[in-house]
């Protein structure tokens, strides 16, 4: 049972016009652009001062990862919630796709999902706030990490695994919001199934040979082949030498 205390009417009426001042500047970012979408534009959407909007965003980047930085949070939790007996990796897996399962509630409650995926296809292709997104992703895997060598009771200052293990995770991570980005299908469903098929691919991908067996076998006939080709010269070679002797005796 939750037993939180309500928040107060005026906690309430500010959260209430920072999720307005979310929810206009995202609009207005995916509609119109985030290059050409002024401060003026968003707070005359909501119909609140310039100042206003500073009181809680320093500037129109920070309002445009607003609902990311929800997302982020959600993830981190679905780590911490993880049994300690996962490995690194697979409690990395089971932790994103959990959060994608259950991340709805906690956008929605700010945009529509649609609009925080717009904004995440928004994110990918504006140069400027793709600089700031590879940023901030630092900053996560720094803190994932720290939290990922904590769990495992790890100095992530002295043994790299927590790093090397989240990098992996980080790089497989991006690798599926380009392919969502340059898909048709954006939704989450989507972008959930993408990312369970990569992430599904990072054992085998580290550990499986690559080949297969048809290509072993041709490889393998080939180097047998090489084998009887340099055999067959050796011998003609010697059988040469061999008759050059017999002459020179003779």
């Amino acid at each position: 049972m939750d037993t939180a205390p309500r928040p107060g009417l005026r906690e309430r009426k500010k959260q209430r016009t920072r999720d307005a001042l979310v929810r206009a500047a995202l609009e207005l970012f995916t509609t119109n652009g985030y290059e050409r979408t002024t401060v003026d534009e968003i707070v005359e959407t909501v119909d609140v001062s310039q100042r206003t909007f500073f009181r809680y965003f320093a500037g129109k980047e920070e309002a445009a990862f607003a609902v990311q930085e929800i997302a982020e949070t959600h993830f981190l939790d679905a780590v911490r919630q993880r049994p300690p007996h996962e490995p690194p990796l697979d409690a990395l897996r089971r932790a994103v796709l959990a959060s994608w399962d259950t991340i709805g509630e906690a956008i929605e409650a700010v945009v529509p999902i649609e609009l925080h995926m717009r904004t995440f296809q928004l994110i990918e292709s504006t140069p400027a706030l793709l600089a700031a997104h590879l940023r901030r992703h630092e900053g996560l895997e720094e803190e994932l990490a720290r939290m990922i060598a904590e769990r495992e009771g790890v100095d992530v200052d002295t043994d790299p695994r927590p790093r090397v293990a989240v990098a992996l995770f980080g790089g497989v991570m991006r690798l599926t919001g380009r392919a969502w980005g340059a898909g048709e299908d954006f939704s989450v469903a989507a972008m959930r199934e993408l990312a369970a098929s990569y992430l599904d691919q990072m054992g085998p991908a580290l550990a499986a040979n690559w080949h297969t067996d048809e290509e072993h076998g041709d490889e393998h006939a080939e180097r047998e082949e090489g084998r009887e080709e340099r055999g067959e010269r050796e011998e003609s070679g010697e059988g040469a030498k061999m008759r050059e002797k017999t002459v020179d005796e003779e």
